[in-house]
């Protein structure tokens, strides 16, 4: 019992600080690896289900079905890891050039209540 008498309080505090805060490190970092893969795993729909009917035009805007020089859905979600392959200046799985251009300008369009924002936002934060 001698020796932790001469252990001053502050420097007992500071060390049973020290090692919550290891601990704390240590916990988070696997929270933040799994954050990083389930947002490449989210899905964005094209268009969102809300606007199925509409086709996509080259802006990335949504027209009428049937209108000239517009794309219709493609019928699936896409996954974050394709779009941001996508928006880096790839193309959509199952799409030529033209097509996966008006798809990510609808994606980049997306705004907050949109189906698939969330998804997309979590694309634009950096890691």
């Amino acid at each position: 019992m001698g020796d932790e008498t001469k252990i001053p309080a502050a420097t007992r505090r500071a060390l049973m600080l020290g090692a919550a805060s290891a601990s704390a490190i240590v916990s988070i970092r696997p929270a933040l690896a799994q954050t990083s893969a389930s947002v490449l795993s989210c899905e964005i729909p094209v268009p969102d289900p809300a606007r199925a009917g509409n086709y996509i035009a080259a802006d990335g805007s949504l027209v009428p079905a049937g209108t000239k020089g517009a794309y219709p859905p493609p019928g699936i979600s896409y996954k974050a890891e394709d779009v941001k392959r996508a928006l880096a200046g790839g193309t959509l799985p199952g799409t030529d050039y033209e097509r996966s251009r008006a798809y990510t300008n609808y994606i980049r369009r997306l705004q907050s209540g949109t189906s698939g924002f969330t998804c997309f936002a979590s694309l634009q934060m950096p890691r």
